[in-house]
């Protein structure tokens, strides 16, 4: 079940990202081992410390150069490049959804992603990264179910798409 309210998507996330942290640190020593385990953390506790945390980390610096650019530099250029960005990310997340038999319909919604979305999982993995470095613990903060779960899309064979109960 998908959280209904700001608050829940946001404690879900906090809870998500804190606890790969908590998965990082507590298997930390497999890099050094020998055999399949090593090799495995070897190049998953990297790339989860790059793309995880190091990359969502580094991006709001992105987001203040391209609105220096913006309001200082050439706007045009600078929107320019935010709109090819967008563009690849559309066909990207198209052929994702052909993929999958998707319509399309749910792309308009992209855009959206880029300036909400991506601002508040800033936020959520600098407060994830604060808590793990100063110890706190973490609540659980159970998610009030709304009972929306047991209606599921399921796509037919010939592309239509149906709810079921």
């Amino acid at each position: 079940e998908v959280p209904t309210s700001l608050r829940q998507l946001w404690r879900q996330r906090y809870r998500w990202c804190y606890g790969t942290l908590q998965a990082m640190w507590k298997h930390r020593r497999a890099v050094r081992e020998v055999g399949p385990a090593g090799r495995f953390a070897r190049r998953a506790l990297p790339y989860l410390l790059l793309f995880q945390v190091a990359l969502p980390l580094l991006a709001p610096i992105v987001d203040v150069f391209a609105l220096y650019g913006v309001l200082f530099a050439d706007p045009v250029e600078s929107i320019g490049v935010w709109l090819v960005f967008l563009v690849v990310q559309l066909l990207g997340a198209a052929y994702a959804l052909r993929l999958d038999k998707e319509r399309l319909r749910a792309l308009w919604a992209l855009p959206f992603q880029l300036v909400v979305y991506r601002q508040l999982m800033y936020l959520v993995i600098i407060q994830s990264v604060v808590s793990a470095l100063f110890g706190t613990r973490l609540r659980w903060h159970r998610m009030q179910r709304s009972g929306s779960a047991g209606e599921q899309r399921i796509v037919e064979p010939a592309g239509r798409q149906s709810l079921s109960k």
